[in-house]
């Protein structure tokens, strides 16, 4: 196994078209440091908003990363998966802080949630 690549479990298929750089794509994410660790970001459920990105915009915010986009851009509207992101698509040899105290420790692999709520193409 190349420890640089991301691993999927498909959840849900979703359908219509899958995002490109430049459209807008609506997401809720819950990720995690692999094997127990504390969840740094959650939209799922109740009052949360999901998060909103145009694919191919830089800074990530909210617990985004590369690895994540990375698989966004094979998935569908109503599409769901589990998604394995190692430390060279995730937050690195730095790891990240969140605030409030919550941090990625450095070369840490996540394991991420994520569902397409909307894809929204670019105008051309």
């Amino acid at each position: 196994m190349n420890t640089c690549e991301n691993r999927y479990y498909e959840l849900r298929v979703g359908g219509g078209t899958s995002p490109r750089t430049g459209d807008l794509v609506v997401i809720d994410l819950k990720g995690k440091v692999e094997g127990g660790g504390e969840v740094f970001v959650d939209t799922f459920g109740g009052e949360k908003k999901p998060l909103a990105l145009v694919m191919g915009s830089r800074p990530y915010s909210r617990g985004m990363c590369e690895g994540v986009e990375y698989v966004l851009r094979s998935m569908k509207a109503g599409g769901k998966r589990r998604v394995i992101v190692p430390p060279s698509l995730g937050f690195g040899e730095k790891g990240a802080e969140f605030g409030s105290g919550l941090q990625i420790p450095p070369f840490a692999t996540l394991e991420y949630i994520v569902e397409v709520e909307k894809v929204s193409i670019a105008p051309a």
